[in-house]
């Protein structure tokens, strides 16, 4: 990819990670980095113990130069790898500088060590720990707004939960930090006597369902009579169908059908849910690993495009 990128007149290569969800202020790093006259500028945030072991931590000094990296440190060495960072973070126990997969490099800088480590594929673990241990200037840009990593399907799931949120931390409604999304023209969505509570709804739905709560509703859902969704993410569908043909010919057509629940769980794209179907997770629940479905962390995850017959019962029983 290099020789495309040369074609290219510019000064410095920003690198973003993809299973990330934060607010970043792109020229505020780009202004830092120059200022402080670094080579490479690693973004990082401030982590508690519990917390660090999970990520690359920086050894950071008082002019903001990191010195020492180390990936996902066991608890026993944790000690050796505080940074000296603000009370506003000591005072909730955060005393480790993380990275987060956020680099600015000098152009001339990422080509020398890209032509130095040939065979090196990953920034975190490779190139990053061959430019700190071999004297370039590297030095943490301190972040303290919003970031989660969502590279988990604990951590996918309780982000996307967390935007339904009254006041959520990462922000969707906000004048200055835009996040724009996908202009797909939809239909407005279309609800039918449903108690919604807490409820993000995209647009080109058709809900019938009794009740959504604390939860996120992808577009073109269609969600069927007296059915209850809890806590769950459905990502919807790409398209639209002709129900009264399916269920003529007896076919489960995408969305959820009536009187079904789903609680604690997943639903990928143009999953087909029929009617009288329960899918509940919860704390407890065994990993399992199936053709249509599989449960992380007491979550159920229903594979994309995935068909769960009328009256199947996945997970908890309906009172636990």
């Amino acid at each position: 990819s290099m020789p495309r990128i040369s074609n290219f007149d510019f000064d410095f290569v920003m690198v973003l990670s993809g299973d990330q969800l934060y607010q970043m202020d792109f020229t505020n790093f780009l202004k830092f980095h120059e200022e402080t006259e670094a080579q490479l500028t690693i973004a990082t945030i401030p982590v508690t113990s519990r917390e660090a072991t999970g990520f690359g931590i920086m050894k950071v000094n008082r002019e903001g130069r990191i010195q020492k990296f180390v990936e996902k440190p066991s608890q026993d060495i944790l000690h050796e790898w505080t940074s000296e960072l603000e009370e506003k973070y000591t005072s909730q126990n955060k005393h480790y500088l993380a990275s987060m997969g956020i680099y600015l490099f000098n152009k001339e800088i990422l080509l020398d060590l890209l032509e130095r480590n040939p065979d090196e594929h990953d920034f975190g673990k490779g190139i990053i720990p061959y430019a700190i241990t071999n004297g370039y200037r590297v030095n943490s840009f301190p972040y303290d707004g919003y970031w989660t990593d969502i590279g988990t399907i604990q951590s996918f799931y309780e982000a996307n939960l967390a935007l339904t949120d009254p006041v959520p931390a990462f922000n969707l409604f906000d004048n200055e930090q835009v996040v724009y999304t996908r202009a797909r023209m939809l239909s407005p969505t279309k609800i039918f006597g449903t108690h919604c509570e807490r409820a993000l709804i995209a647009e080109g739905c058709i809900i019938n369902a009794r009740e959504i709560y604390r939860s996120v509703i992808g577009v073109r859902s269609r969600i069927g009579r007296n059915s209850v969704i809890r806590s769950s993410y459905i990502m919807g569908q790409d398209t639209y169908q002709n129900l009264s043909e399916l269920l003529e010919d007896g076919r489960t057509p995408m969305g959820v059908g009536d009187n079904s629940y789903i609680e604690n769980a997943i639903i990928d794209r143009n999953v087909k849910i029929g009617t009288n179907v329960v899918i509940k997770g919860g704390p407890g629940l065994e990993a399992h690993e199936g053709k249509s479905y599989y449960i992380k962390d007491g979550i159920i995850v229903v594979r994309k495009g995935a068909t769960i017959s009328n009256d199947t019962h996945i997970g908890l029983p309906l009172d636990q």
